[in-house]
């Protein structure tokens, strides 16, 4: 999104990023990092910096970030839109459970051990610890600090996207036979569910949390739609300065 945005002459773009990844990737467009204090503090900003539109592009699993977009956006009389990526659904030969949380998902995994594979945040991995029989592979963004108190685990840091290939090479060199993940939509990091389909490997699959009220669409074309008609909204108001 920030990729087509960028190119437009008649906009200007910021682009948030909550902070909690080290080194996030790069943006062709200027970037603020760090919370605004709640919905309160957003809505200052939005008003502050004449914000015209605001689209709340959050993870799926970020609701409380989206609840506050939504109430700040409400309060500084600004047009939301947010971009939810669509769920993705299991197909022939996918082995699904759905978990509620971590501890759920680790419940999930049974008594004896087993060889998992995760792919969760840094800072949701501590339900692990209650089940040190099993052997872990954590993969993130950042290194896992201080490493989790396990007897049984390993690390892979690394940013996406990841193929089907290279994940099913990865599950496979670690003899994995389970996987714990967010349904988080998308291409990018769907190598993985593709790859424990194929090598007949359960998913346990962390349910979405109800998305906040409001508008909203699951393409970037239907955003853009939107943001040039509440664009041309604001244009015929004054002038229109930002997202």
């Amino acid at each position: 999104m920030a990729e087509r945005l960028a190119k437009r002459t008649d906009l200007e773009i910021v682009v948030s990023l909550a902070g909690r990844t080290k080194s996030p990737a790069p943006q062709p467009v200027p970037v603020r990092t760090g919370g605004f204090g709640g919905a309160a503090g957003l809505a200052e900003y939005l008003g502050k910096e004449r914000i015209d539109a605001l689209i709340d592009a959050t993870h799926p699993y970020a609701n409380i970030i989206s609840a506050n977009a939504s109430a700040a956006a409400h309060q500084a009389g600004v047009p939301l839109m947010a971009f939810r990526r669509p769920p993705w659904r299991a197909v022939a030969g996918d082995r699904w459970t759905e978990a509620a949380d971590v501890a759920d998902a680790v419940r999930g995994l049974g008594e004896r051990s087993r060889r998992v594979f995760v792919t969760l945040g840094r800072t949701e991995l501590a339900a692990l610890t209650t089940a040190p029989q099993h052997f872990y592979l954590i993969r993130s963004v950042d290194p896992v600090e201080p490493p989790l108190p396990l007897p049984c685990v390993s690390y892979v840091t690394d940013r996406g996207p990841f193929s089907a290939a290279d994940d099913r090479a990865l599950m496979s060199a670690h003899a994995i036979d389970a996987v714990i993940a967010k349904n988080s939509g998308g291409v990018a990091s769907y190598g993985k569910i593709a790859a424990a389909r194929a090598l007949g490997i359960d998913v346990i699959m962390l349910r979405r949390p109800v998305p906040s009220t409001g508008p909203a669409v699951e393409t970037v074309d239907e955003v853009i739609a939107w943001l040039d008609h509440a664009i041309a909204s604001a244009t015929a108001r004054g002038t229109a300065r930002g997202v």
